[in-house]
């Protein structure tokens, strides 16, 4: 069967081939897109119910700002065929055993193109972003019923194409808001807002190189592992595979899964590092540091043990509740682990000693093959602001600084000290809360 062609969603907004062929600042279409990703999470904290559709993934995790939103984000590329679909789409706001954003593969007429779509009981938002070839960007936005609508019909016909079964569910999701004109002074505020958080031409020149890797990384990377590790688990439910056969497919998961997760803690990184741009936060709860370690410290030692590194970890008999972000944290934490057992040799060890101190708790990270670290340090080359690469492991890590950084957002410290009988050692502070006193 023929796949209808639908228009793009920048023509039902207004954006037109004649305004594209106008000489414009190029970056004023970014500009516009991230003071109007800041605006909208102003305009979301409050609502008490809505759904958010969008093109690709958002850099901001609206689902954490407020738990009432639903999130869904269509990833360009894999188009099913003969029966094969996503496993497993459960849209639930506020769900927090699985990932907060909700993905599905789904082809678009324009890979050009961004898009936000919200819809809450008071009002409904359309955003679009549209890069052309030549690199001009164009952004528009429209709270017009008439607009939010076309563009839902548009999306609502590609998933009828592709994935007739997962329309239904974001369906239901999306009858339960009517298509509604908004309250003035909703309008207002949101244009207002976007006004303030407007970054400036030269922010985002300085950060244009990294911006382009990570869209790179977003597009050659992420996409067709998120399609790879689909299709394999598509295989890992058939009952007719040898039990080695399931091993390698598990063994495929398991990379893919790794991989995609690093580019979402990069995307993280990304996010914050231009907080200067949106004021991003990150929402911090508190949570049983036990909890966290008993999921997280076998996956560390497996890690370690793949790169032929014996980690030991030492913990005290009583862990605290901390006050963090529980899912950013496993990521950070899990990138640490990986950078720091990149930086030692095969056959080599290193120790995690995790202790209180005060009203904090304090992770140190030492290694006992000090000269191997050290080598392996200092061939690291820096890729952008945020990037670090190992030559020896082909690992691609976030640097110290922007570590740092994601650290402090999540209400704890990271600190690098040199000592003469320890060498480099990594510090990680976390606040207890104070639930436990």
């Amino acid at each position: 069967m023929k796949v209808q062609q639908l228009p793009g969603l920048s023509q039902i907004i207004g954006i037109n081939e004649s305004s594209m062929t106008e000489k414009r600042d190029r970056w004023k279409g970014w500009r516009e897109w991230y003071g109007a990703i800041a605006a909208l999470q102003e305009l979301v904290t409050p609502i008490k119910k809505g759904l958010i559709l969008s093109s690709p993934a958002l850099m901001v995790d609206f689902s954490q700002i407020n738990p009432n939103l639903t999130t869904v984000a269509f990833t360009p590329g894999y188009s099913h065929q003969n029966g094969n679909t996503l496993s497993g789409l459960t849209l639930t706001p506020g769900d927090h055993s699985s990932a907060q954003v909700k993905e599905i593969s789904l082809p678009s007429n324009n890979s050009h193109e961004q898009f936000c779509l919200l819809f809450t009981p008071e009002f409904s938002l359309l955003m679009v972003l549209t890069v052309t070839e030549e690199g001009n960007s164009y952004f528009d936005f429209s709270f017009d019923p008439e607009a939010t609508q076309k563009a839902w019909l548009t999306l609502r016909s590609r998933l009828q194409n592709h994935y007739p079964e997962k329309l239904v569910t974001i369906e239901q999701q999306r009858e339960q808001f009517p298509i509604c004109s908004p309250d003035y002074r909703t309008v207002t505020q949101f244009s207002r807002q976007l006004l303030n958080h407007l970054p400036s031409n030269e922010d985002l020149r300085q950060e244009t190189s990294d911006i382009e890797l990570l869209q790179a990384l977003t597009h050659e990377v992420r996409t067709p592992l998120t399609t790879i590790r689909m299709l394999t688990r598509l295989l890992l439910k058939r009952k007719d595979l040898e039990p080695e056969v399931l091993k390698r497919l598990r063994v495929i998961d398991q990379e893919c899964t790794e991989q995609i997760n690093r580019m979402e803690l990069i995307f993280q990184a990304t996010e914050l590092e231009g907080k200067q741009k949106t004021e991003s936060s990150v929402n911090l709860t508190s949570i049983p540091l036990k909890d966290l370690f008993t999921q997280s410290i076998p996956y560390w030692k497996k890690q370690a043990k793949r790169r032929n590194v014996d980690l030991e970890v030492l913990l005290p008999e009583k862990l605290p509740t901390v006050i963090t972000n529980p899912e950013l944290l496993t990521q950070v934490l899990t990138g640490l682990m990986e950078n720091f057992t990149g930086r030692i040799s095969s056959n080599g060890k290193f120790q995690v000693h995790v202790r209180t101190a005060g009203n904090q708790i304090k992770l140190q990270l030492l290694s006992q093959n000090l000269q191997e670290s050290f080598r392996s340090k200092k061939q690291e080359r820096s890729i952008g602001q945020l990037l670090t690469l190992q030559p020896e492991t082909g690992n691609l890590s976030l640097n110290l600084d922007v570590t740092k950084n994601l650290f402090q957002a999540l209400g704890g410290k990271l600190t690098v000290r040199q000592r003469a009988e320890a060498g480099e050692v990594l510090t990680v502070f976390l606040p207890v809360s104070i639930i436990n006193h």
